[in-house]
C-alpha cells in the first residue's frame, strides 16, 4: 500500500485542492439579482472587453514585442476570450488568462529588449487581469483571492527579475495592489449580498414556521374545547346507560347486558379521550389556566355580553339576534359562532379601532344551519393607536379552522370604503370533512 504524505505536505495539498475548488454552482455573476439589466450586464461587459482586447493584446504583442502573428493571435485569444467563461467560471477564466500571460511574458523574453512598453505585462493584459480578477472576488471564497492575488503579484516580481534591462515602470506593481484592492471590494460586496440573503431565506423559514406553528396552536385549542362538548354527551350516555335497567321496567336479560356494554364503552371512550387531552394540554394547564380548561365553553347566548364589553371599549357595534334564540343548536356550532364573532371583534378593535360595526346572527331561509355576520367599516380615526393588542385566538387561521370543522363556509374580505367583512354559515349537521376543506374560501 502506497505511503500517506507527511501532515505538512497533506495540508499543504488540501489547501490547493480547496484553493482551486470554485465556489459553489456556475451561476452567472449577477444571476441571483431580480433586476433583468443586472443579469445580462456582465454578459455585455465580458462581450465588449473581450471584443477590445483581442485585436490590442495581438496588435501589441506583434507590432511592439516582436512575436510572431500566429503566435501573438494564440496568445491575444487565450488571454480575452476567458472573459465570456469568467462570467460563469471566474477562476477557472483567471487561471487560463494567467497562464497565457506568463507565457507570453516569457515567449517576449527571446525577442530584443523594447524599453517603450512596460514590462512584464502591456497594458491589455492588466486590464484583462483586472477584470478576471474583480469577477474572481464577486465569487470565491477568501482563501481563493489570497492565493489569486499572491500568484498574481509572485509571477510580475519573478518576471521583473528576470529581465531588469526592460522596461522599469511598476506595471506589476499596480497589477499587484488594484488587483487587491478590486478583489477585496467585491469579495465584501459578495459576504454582503450572501448575508442579506441568507438572512431573507431565514426570515421566509420563520414566517412559514410561525404560520404552522399558528395553525397548530389553533387546532390544538379547538381540540380541547371540541373535547368538552364530546365528553358532556359521553358522560350522557354513560348516565342514561347505567339508569336504564332501574328507569325502564321489565327488560330482558339481553337488554340490561347491553345497556351495560354501551355504559362500559363509553366510559372507556371518555377515558381515552381525557389520555389524548392530557397530550394536547400544555404544562400549565393544571395551574393557573387549569379552571379556564375547565370552565363551560360559551355559545351564541353569550354574544350580546361580548359585544357589550367591546361596547365598553369604545367600539360602537350594532347587534341583531333572533329573540328568541334557536333551539337544538349544536354545541360545535354554538361554540364555533361565539369564537368567530369574538375574534372578528377582537379584529376591529386591533386593526380599525373605532371604526362602526355591525354583528348579526341568524338561521338561513331553510333552517338548516347558522348565519354569522360581522362588518365593520373604515377605522374612525386611522392613526388612532389600538385599543388592544391581545387577541383570543389567530384571526383568520381560527376562524377557517372552526368553519372546516363544522363543514361550513367562510367569507371573508376587504370592502370598497376600506372596511372589512367576515361571513359564516355553520350548518346543524356537518358535512364530510373533505366536502367541508373545499368549501371554506382562502
Amino acid at each position: 500500500m502506497p505511503q500517506s504524505l507527511p501532515a505538512p505536505l497533506a495540508r499543504a495539498r488540501a489547501y490547493a485542492i480547496d484553493v482551486c475548488t470554485p465556489a459553489g454552482p456556475p451561476v452567472p455573476l449577477g444571476g441571483r439579482s431580480r433586476r433583468r439589466w443586472v443579469r445580462k450586464l456582465p454578459f455585455v461587459v465580458a462581450a465588449l472587453f473581450t471584443a477590445l482586447l483581442l485585436p490590442l493584446s495581438a496588435n501589441v504583442l506583434t507590432n511592439e514585442f516582436g512575436l510572431g502573428f500566429g503566435l501573438a493571435l494564440s496568445l491575444a485569444v487565450a488571454q480575452a476570450v476567458p472573459l465570456l467563461v469568467a462570467v460563469r467560471r471566474p477562476l477557472l477564466a483567471w487561471a487560463i488568462a494567467f497562464a497565457a500571460s506568463v507565457a507570453a511574458a516569457v515567449a517576449v523574453l527571446s525577442e530584443p529588449v523594447n524599453r517603450d512598453w512596460p514590462w512584464p505585462w502591456p497594458p491589455p493584459t492588466v486590464i484583462g487581469l483586472l477584470l478576471l480578477m474583480l469577477a474572481v472576488g464577486m465569487r470565491e471564497r477568501r482563501p481563493t483571492l489570497v492565493a489569486v492575488w499572491l500568484a498574481t503579484g509572485v509571477a510580475g516580481a519573478v518576471l521583473r527579475g528576470v529581465s531588469p534591462d526592460r522596461s522599469s515602470s511598476g506595471v506589476w506593481v499596480t497589477l499587484f495592489v488594484v488587483g487587491g484592492m478590486l478583489m477585496l471590494l467585491a469579495g465584501a460586496l459578495r459576504e454582503r449580498g450572501d448575508a442579506r440573503r441568507a438572512l431573507a431565506e431565514q426570515e421566509t423559514i420563520s414566517e412559514a414556521e410561525r404560520a404552522r406553528r399558528t395553525l397548530l396552536e389553533e387546532r390544538t385549542r379547538i381540540a380541547r374545547e371540541l373535547h368538552d362538548v364530546v365528553a358532556h354527551h359521553m358522560s350522557v350516555i354513560t348516565v342514561q346507560a347505567d339508569s336504564a335497567p332501574y328507569r325502564l321496567a321489565g327488560l330482558p336479560e339481553e337488554a340490561r347486558e347491553e345497556f351495560g356494554t354501551i355504559a362500559a364503552t363509553a366510559r372507556e371512550s371518555l377515558t381515552e379521550m381525557r389520555r389524548l387531552l392530557g397530550v394536547l394540554r400544555s404544562e400549565d394547564a393544571s395551574g393557573a389556566g387549569g379552571g379556564a380548561e375547565r370552565a363551560p365553553q360559551p355559545g351564541v347566548a353569550r354574544i350580546p355580553q361580548l359585544v357589550e364589553g367591546t361596547v365598553r371599549s369604545g367600539l360602537p357595534v350594532e347587534l341583531a339576534m333572533p329573540d328568541p334564540l334557536p333551539e337544538a343548536v349544536p354545541q360545535t356550532v354554538d361554540l364555533s359562532a361565539y369564537r368567530i364573532v369574538q375574534e372578528a371583534l377582537a379584529n376591529v378593535v386591533r386593526h380599525a379601532p373605532g371604526a362602526a360595526t355591525r354583528v348579526s346572527v341568524s338561521v338561513d331561509d331553510a333552517g338548516t344551519g347558522l348565519m354569522v355576520l360581522v362588518v365593520n367599516a373604515a377605522a374612525a380615526d386611522r392613526d388612532a393607536r389600538p385599543v388592544e393588542t391581545g387577541g383570543t385566538g389567530h384571526g383568520l387561521v381560527g376562524m377557517r379552522e372552526r368553519v372546516r370543522l363544522v363543514g361550513g363556509t367562510l367569507d371573508t374580505g376587504p370592502l370598497p370604503d376600506g372596511g372589512f367583512r367576515v361571513a359564516a354559515r355553520l350548518p346543524f349537521t356537518t358535512a364530510p370533512d373533505a366536502d367541508a376543506e373545499d368549501s371554506v374560501s382562502p
